[in-house]
């Protein structure tokens, strides 16, 4: 028996690129009262009625152009991410697990609780929000409460130091005309309600700046991804790529910082549908930073970071 084991937490993805997986992933993903807050007896109807109906089958499109021989890019990069992890631990167990769909947490728990005398999860979203975090804890909590869990890197200065590098090789490489910091949205009700989201990633945004060798100027914070009708944390990547592109910054460069690993955010969202939309505005080149990914240094990072929280 090892005497601590790591697990590392991501969101998830279908298990196949074909209409009913996403079907199915979607039904949980949307499905989870921390993603969307509306009560049950509303949101249901609605979600099996016509969400899951009409949007299945256009997220299968989309997954199926950015799918990878190995699979999901969301899972494959996750793995790899976790075995680098093993290799800065080689003491202890380092396995992954997604919020929905698998492996799943409760099993992959159940499981390490058999091999491993401490287990430590990590949420892989480096800040803290409801829809994400907070479904993470709940799913820990009901295999055993006790297991610590540690729910935001995002003002860790190693973090900071191999995010701000990966954003500044890429910057380096064309001479672009704004670099777009964008994270994942969120309901401005979720924000409203005390979630701390909205000001962890000004405090990311921030330090980023501090650390970049890019003038502040040409420097903007957005969010993406909206989902549904209400308003959610502006301003929106899509308009302003759009916005950025008519006033003649044609040459942008994106970073994702909400996404550790690279996914259909960053793919197929930002450089597809965005970069059409840009494109159609007058724009030239949108670039995506890489996620970090399995990077050493973002891997090392967690291995520290880790030994650091068990030890405290």
């Amino acid at each position: 028996m090892k005497e601590n084991g790591l697990l590392l937490v991501n969101l998830g993805s279908p298990a196949a690129p074909t209409t009913p997986a996403v079907k199915h992933y979607l039904s949980e993903f949307l499905g989870d009262q921390n993603v969307v807050t509306m009560p049950r007896a509303v949101w249901q109807p609605i979600l099996k009625g016509i969400i899951l109906p009409l949007r299945s089958w256009r997220s299968a499109t989309f997954y199926r152009d950015c799918w990878l021989k190995e699979g999901s890019p969301l899972i494959v990069y996750s793995n790899r991410l976790a075995r680098r992890v093993q290799k800065n631990l080689p003491d202890w167990d380092v396995r992954l697990a997604m919020t929905y769909e698998k492996p799943s947490i409760a099993d992959v728990l159940t499981a390490m609780k058999q091999e491993c005398r401490h287990v430590t999860v990590l949420s892989l979203f480096p800040h803290f929000t409801q829809s994400t975090t907070q479904s993470i804890i709940d799913q820990v909590r009901a295999v055993d409460p006790k297991i610590k869990v540690i729910d935001r890197f995002a003002d860790e200065p190693a973090y900071l130091a191999a995010l701000a590098q990966q954003i500044q090789t890429a910057w380096q490489k064309k001479p672009y005309d704004r670099l777009l910091i964008s994270y994942h949205g969120i309901p401005v009700s979720m924000v409203k309600h005390g979630d701390p989201y909205k000001e962890e990633t000004e405090r990311t945004t921030a330090e980023l700046i501090k650390r970049l060798d890019i003038p502040s100027d040409q420097i903007k914070m957005v969010y993406q991804s909206k989902f549904g009708p209400m308003p959610w944390l502006k301003p929106y990547l899509k308009n302003t790529l759009m916005e950025e592109a008519q006033m003649g910054k044609r040459n942008i460069l994106i970073a994702t910082p909400s996404f550790v690993t690279d996914c259909l955010e960053t793919i197929e969202e930002d450089q597809v549908q965005n970069y059409q939309a840009f494109r159609a505005a007058g724009g030239q080149e949108l670039d995506v930073v890489p996620a970090l990914n399995d990077q050493p240094a973002f891997a090392s990072f967690i291995a520290q970071f880790v030994k650091e929280q068990v030890q405290a």
